[in-house]
Order: structure tokens, then sequence, then C-alpha cells
């Protein structure tokens, strides 16, 4: 059957992903404009105002900064998480063939990283905690990257990329759940785990209603912001179990969120978060900070340790011949897609944001100065690998 648009899903997926990024890239140039110009003043303001939510004895108190992260970022998170169950289930990673490629790329590119950025920060127990910064990748902004070559790049490499990041967030998720954790409150976490039991209960019994999955997962939200287990992790559960198929229902409950989730959270969620995340007083950096050890270990991590990490680990499985390159794709295109992985803009910061904004401590450098170099380092040496090993299809027929 033909798409009435003339496209793929993932094709409108891969679009929209793009041009998401673009977005992204204004509201981040946008915070570093604010926070270097007498408009600092209203942009800190912005960020730090206190919000209050209370209902009897519970209360939530943050400012709008945690907000985005915490709330915002859980319904990315979710997004992330219907993703992974539908890739898993009737995607390109439901067939095994497909998995070993993204999966051994998926590895390097967050093992290696995270030891380049250690081998410059072992000897300080803070900066330590930020090992994991330089591990994740930004779909948005290498897709928005992959794109600017249009067709001269195979889907199958595009393909490649978006399984290679869903396995990326996938490991993203078990470093917060098993080293961002703070104090655990054990009343808190039995609230969680009671809503995890009702929402396997109600997948059982076959209910597909997606306001009561949704109000049990707010539920479980609460429970794990008073919890001390990080509150996004709340929205990949709850994807776990919103039902694929509904019985005598022709939509799918799962991919009717997915579709009315994405153009939120690719044109409104990222862009705020990026915005309140992304004020780097540049005015104020000196070459102590510039050459700190955190940004630049995350710099390096990101860029030489994501494409070496990426690409080696590829090469690994396709000469062992566990795996093989995809389809129309040749070895340089696919060193260029892993330079591209060191992109790692949104996740990065996210991540930077629990191992030393919410902890409270005072800081001589600004890990986000690395990630922003880093990211457009990556960027940058991808695409034109890419340009160069991707020729015009007229050129080839010649």
């Amino acid at each position: 059957m033909t798409n009435p648009g003339g496209s793929s899903p993932l094709q409108r997926f891969l679009a929209k992903e793009s041009s998401g990024g673009i977005i992204l890239v204004i509201a981040a140039v946008a915070a570093v404009v604010m926070a270097n110009s007498p408009l600092k003043v209203y942009y800190d303001f912005l960020i730090d105002t206190p919000v209050v939510v209370s209902i009897g004895a519970l209360e939530i108190s943050k400012p709008l900064l945690l907000w985005v992260n915490d709330g915002l970022m859980a319904v990315f998170f979710f997004l992330v998480g219907l993703e992974l169950k539908r890739e898993f289930l009737e995607g390109s990673l439901s067939d095994p063939r497909n998995i070993v490629l993204p999966g051994l790329g998926a590895i390097g590119g967050m093992f290696l990283p995270a030891l380049f950025y250690l081998i410059f920060n072992y000897k300080d127990p803070v900066a330590v905690s930020g090992w994991a910064i330089p591990a994740a990748t930004d779909i948005a902004f290498a897709l928005g990257v992959l794109s600017l070559l249009g067709s001269r790049v195979p889907l199958s490499l595009k393909v490649f990329l978006t399984s290679l990041a869903i396995f990326d967030d996938v490991g993203a998720i078990l470093i917060i759940a098993f080293f961002y954790t703070s104090k655990i409150s054990f009343i808190a976490l039995a609230v969680g785990g009671a809503c995890l039991m009702l929402l396997a209960l109600i997948n059982y019994r076959g209910y597909s209603g997606k306001s009561l999955y949704i109000l049990i997962g707010s539920m479980m939200w609460v429970a794990f912001l008073k919890s001390g287990v990080h509150a996004t992790l709340a929205g990949v559960l709850l994807a776990m179990f919103i039902p694929m198929r509904a019985v005598g229902q022709p939509v799918s409950p799962l991919k009717s969120l997915e579709h009315d989730l994405h153009s939120t959270v690719a044109f409104v969620i990222l862009p705020v978060f990026a915005f309140c995340n992304s004020g780097i007083n540049i005015m104020g950096i000196g070459m102590d900070e510039l050459l700190h050890p955190v940004p630049v270990g995350i710099a390096i991590g990101l860029f030489v340790g994501k494409q070496i990490g990426v690409f080696f680990m590829c090469l690994i499985g396709i000469k062992l011949k566990i795996t093989r390159l995809p389809e129309g794709v040749n070895l340089t295109q696919l060193y260029g897609v892993s330079v591209l992985t060191g992109i790692g803009f949104t996740m990065s910061l996210f991540i930077g944001g629990l191992a030393f904004e919410e902890t409270g401590i005072n800081m001589v450098f600004d890990e986000r100065l690395g990630i922003i170099v880093g990211s457009i380092l990556s960027g940058v040496m991808g695409y034109l690998i890419l340009n160069a090993a991707s020729k015009p299809k007229q050129e080839k027929a010649t």
C-alpha cells in the first residue's frame, strides 16, 4: 500500500527529526546570546524562577530549570521508550541481523569516550562523576547533519545511525538508573513499584485506553521524583507497558502516542531544554576554564573517543564476519557516520546536569563548553567525510 504523502513512515520520521535539529540549534544559540548580553539577568531569572505544585501534604518545589530537566525530559524519555519498543517489535531491530552492527558500535561508542574522559580526570573525585557525559549521541542533530546530503546517502546508513542511537539511548538510560541515583526513599520507591505492577496488570488484561496508562505513569513519575531514582526513568518504564496492538481497534495505541508526541518533543520540549541548559557565559571564560580537564576530556571523548570506538568495534565485527556492512554503504561512509555520533548535545547536557549542576557543587569549570566544542567538531568533520564519500548519482554513472 502506497502512503499518501509519497514517503515511508521512516522517511517522514527522519525528516521530522532533522527539522527538529535546526530548531535545537536556534534555541541553543539564543541561550548563548542571552547569557552574553545585557539580557543575562533575565535569562538567569527565568531558569531560576521557583515553581511550586502542592496537593495537600504533597509538595514539589523546584526552579524552572529542574522542572524542564525532570518533567519535560520525562516526556522525551517516554517517546524514546515508545520508539525502542516499536523498533524491537516490528521495526528494523526486529530482525536479529540488523542488531549486531549498531549494537557493537554503541558499545564501543560508550566505552571509549568514557575512558578518554577518565584519563584526563581520574585524579579529581568531583570531576570523575562526569565520565558518562561524552558517552551519548544526539539523534536529532546527527540526523540533521546527515540529511544535508539528501539522497546521496543510502537510507540503510540512516537506519544504521538511528539504530545505533537507540542502543545509545538504552545505555544512557541504564547509566542514569545505576550511577546517577541519589539517596533512596524506600516508601516512595514502593509507591513507584506499585504503579509498575498496576501498569503490568492492566496491560496483561488487554486494556488499551491511553488515559489510564498516562494517569498511572504520572503517579509513578511523582513517586520516582521523591524516591531518589531519577524521575525521567518513569517515562521509559511507562512506554514498555503501552500496548502495541489493541483488540478490535485498527489503530495501535503505541504508534498513536508516538505520532502525537513527535512534533511536541522535536519542536517544543527539546528546544526548551536546549535553551534552558545552553546559556554559557563565553565572555567570562579564561584559559584556565578552557583548558580544564573536564571540558577537554568531554570534547576529546566526543570527538575522538566516539569515532574510534564506534568505527573500530563495527570493523572488528565485520572482519570477524559476525555482521556485515549495511546495503549500499562503504567503509568511508561508515567512518563518517561514526564521527557524527560524537554529536552528543542533548543527552550530554542532560547527563552533565545530573553529574554537576544538580549537585550544588561550586565548580571552576563549565562542562557545557566541552559538549559544544566536541559536538561541533564531530558534526563538521562527519559532514565533510560523508560529503567526500557520497558522490552524486550522476557522477557514479559516468
